[in-house]
């Protein structure tokens, strides 16, 4: 099977691990503190903290913000812990529709901004590609709401020259096993202001007031600054992928577009297809891993308000993703682009079936 995400460790990681059990200090160390001031450094932010997991970083950036009771708006589509992370905060989610990158899209939130006045907007950089952050930004100076950037699946990627989980208010990030930086668990929250970083401290610092132990182990810290140092040359391998793919699959299929102004970092590649529940049987009958991320919208998996959805309601129908991490050999992804029109061949077929 061609796997949808594989993550990959050198020796250099492994000298790492063995160091810390060697150092006896598993938690609480020096990794960490490297690893925190490397990304801080990498994504062009003040303040970085790290957490156990993505969802944990996007729940401690919303009660740090203090949205209990308060609305919060997201994009329809996104993995559920863009939305249970609202809840779990104590908020009020309200999700609008995206547009044609995925992305939250700007003019519906204009209008949500308008009926809802929210505390907390949480555009999700979906895929690997940033939202509209300029038009978003925009919105939050003439709104006076603060935005919290879902850059869970953004590692790298880029909006107008700058990092993705700088252009916010602050920003929440995912190291789980299948990301562009993989960790095996893991989060941080991201800011450049230094009142909302002490509010952040709060949730995560034992002493003064009630917090939780979500830290992260010296060991996720050191995969985590080892993986760091060649994320750029991943991304550009990812990249590199996916103009192939969509060269030799725009004619078939609605391949995914860069924003103007964006750096993509593909953490997934998602194409479109009307004959989409076909095409991925027959790719996993070829052994390659082909999922559908997402079939769900947030509003139906959590029965949340939400307005009309029209873009995302017609995409969930049809968006399926497809290998794309960067140890795939040119090989591979000649061999996948091949069953793919194979499979529209056959599910366009009137004699055939996939």
């Amino acid at each position: 099977m061609i796997r949808i995400i594989e993550p990959r460790f050198s020796e250099e990681e492994k000298e790492v691990i063995l160091q810390i059990l060697n150092s006896q200090q598993i938690t609480r160390g020096s990794w960490t503190a490297r690893f925190q001031e490397l990304f801080a450094d990498y994504i062009g932010v003040k303040h970085l903290f790290t957490v156990c997991s993505g969802t944990v970083a996007l729940f401690v950036a919303l009660k740090a913000v203090g949205v209990d009771g308060k609305r919060v708006v997201v994009p329809a589509m996104s993995f559920m812990a863009t939305i249970d992370a609202v809840y779990l905060a104590g908020g009020v989610p309200i999700v609008v529709d995206v547009d044609e990158h995925y992305t939250m899209d700007p003019n519906q939130l204009e209008d949500a901004v308008k009926r809802y006045r929210p505390k907390v907007v949480v555009p999700v950089h979906l895929y690997g590609q940033t939202a509209d952050m300029s038009a978003i930004m925009e919105l939050s100076e003439r709104y006076g709401f603060y935005v919290l950037e879902d850059a869970a699946q953004a590692h790298g990627a880029e909006w107008r020259g700058r990092k993705a989980g700088s252009l916010g208010h602050l920003s929440a990030f995912s190291f789980y096993a299948s990301k562009n930086l993989p960790m095996g668990e893991g989060g941080a929250i991201g800011t450049n202001d230094d009142k909302l970083a002490r509010e952040i401290r709060k949730w995560i610092d034992f002493g003064e007031h009630p917090a939780f132990n979500i830290r992260i182990t010296e060991f996720q810290a050191g995969i985590g600054f080892v993986q760091l140092k060649s994320l750029d040359e991943r991304n550009r391998r990812r990249r590199e992928i996916a103009s192939k793919y969509s060269s030799l699959l725009k004619e078939d299929f609605h391949v995914p577009q860069e924003r103007e102004g964006a750096y993509h970092v593909y953490h997934l590649y998602t194409l479109r297809h009307s004959q989409r529940d076909s095409i991925v049987e027959y790719l996993k009958n070829k052994g390659i891993d082909a999922r559908v991320y997402y079939p769900y919208l947030l509003h139906e998996l959590r029965n949340s308000e939400h307005l009309p959805t029209p873009n995302a309601e017609a995409f969930r129908k049809e968006v399926f993703s497809i290998p794309v991490h960067p140890y795939l050999s040119d090989e591979e992804v000649g061999f996948i682009a091949e069953s793919l029109l194979q499979a529209v061949r056959l599910a366009q077929s009137p004699l055939c079936s996939v």
